[in-house]
């Protein structure tokens, strides 16, 4: 038991967003029953970094808390950040967006490249198992490296992950917030990114969730959606016009 002052967050985490309902109800619990799981830190200089526990850490402090149990394990950076993905994963509390950061985190971690760097790299391998470019994108020292984040964490294949998760960190800022908030499923997040006018998706994004509606129903109402002007008056652009413009 330490002091709830000497645990300090760390730079990378994987996971972001708090339910503000389900931190108040674990508050509570705590106020009544105390932690009843220790915080996961690693020791840093005289204080300690906190590895996994982050809600349980942020109910405490809310709570009044002046100490909290913890367990302390010595590790690395890149093992730290790979147990507290794991640890997340496996109470699933992590969001799609949450997960594929945290994972792309990893990555450059273990590869000692920087995040935007990585994504190239991944886009690129992508290409090379399919015929579009050279192979040897990458040399065998760092392909052994990205393949062990991905067996160290057995959640889906480096394929899988550059295919349908990347996209998930291009889509338009008020769809990708609802989706790291949890108010919405990433297969209708993709769907609603679909639609180019801004107030369009945003009404769209508002009738999915407050509606709940399903995925062909939002595909219903994106067929259902008439171009603006301004998308007409763009369509009827010669392709030359369009390249000259940009």
């Amino acid at each position: 038991t330490v002091s709830i002052t000497k645990i300090k967050f760390p730079n990378q985490q994987p996971r972001r967003y708090f339910d503000p309902q389900k931190l108040a109800g674990l508050v509570e619990s705590i106020k009544q029953h105390g932690i009843l799981e220790p915080l996961l830190v690693r020791p840093v200089g005289s204080a300690y970094e906190l590895v996994a526990g982050g809600r349980r850490y942020r109910a405490a402090k809310e709570a009044g808390l002046t100490e909290v149990p913890i367990v302390i394990r010595e590790m690395n950076d890149t093992e730290s950040l790979q147990i507290a993905l794991i640890e997340n994963l496996h109470r699933e509390d992590l969001n799609p967006v949450e997960e594929t950061e945290g994972i792309l985190q990893l990555l450059a971690l273990a590869l000692k490249k920087p995040e935007a760097e990585v994504v190239s790299l991944l886009h690129r391998m992508l290409d090379e198992t399919k015929g579009k470019v050279p192979h040897n994108v990458m040399g065998n020292s760092e392909t052994q490296a990205l393949q062990q984040v991905f067996d160290g964490i057995a959640l889906m294949a480096w394929t899988s992950f550059v295919s349908n998760r990347l996209p998930l960190l291009n889509l338009p800022e008020d769809v990708l917030t609802a989706l790291r908030e949890g108010r919405i499923a990433y297969t209708k997040a993709q769907a609603i990114s679909r639609v180019k006018n801004s107030s369009q998706r945003k009404d769209l994004l508002k009738e999915a969730i407050d509606q709940d509606l399903s995925l062909t129903q939002i595909k219903e109402n994106i067929n259902a959606i008439k171009p603006s002007n301004d998308d007409r008056a763009e369509s009827s652009i010669s392709f030359k016009q369009q390249f000259d413009k940009t």
